[in-house]
């Protein structure tokens, strides 16, 4: 593996958290302070800091002092085209696993049943 791929997986890794997720479609919209986003995603403000921290420390969000705030904003706003791009694949891969539910339920059940004795 190259230094790429090193570098995709720990940013896949932070990534890999549904509040992270709705922390970078926020911040896609405005940059804000750590109390505003605690507020918009109805967790604490610590754990908000935590969650930011980890996308620092992956470079997907940077931070700047504001007068006596912390406002955050992505690095790169186009990791979100990367989560609408995933998230197109796995709409489609959600489409054929429905598809083939419906397909399997359409078609008669054809297991062995036990034959019944006296």
């Amino acid at each position: 593996m190259d230094q790429i791929d090193d570098l995709l997986a720990e940013t896949l890794k932070s990534l890999a958290n549904p509040r992270r997720l709705r922390i970078i479609h926020l911040l896609a919209e405005a940059p804000r302070e750590v109390a505003r986003l605690a507020a918009d995603l109805g967790i604490s403000q610590p754990n908000a800091s935590q969650h930011l921290g980890i996308l620092r420390t992956a470079g997907l969000v940077e931070a700047e002092r504001v007068g006596r705030e912390v406002r955050y904003r992505l690095v790169d706003p186009e990791v979100t085209l990367a989560c609408a791009q995933m998230r197109r694949v796995l709409g489609r891969r959600l489409d054929r696993l429905a598809a083939l539910a419906s397909d399997r339920s359409a078609r008669p059940n054809l297991t062995h049943q036990p034959i019944a004795t006296r």
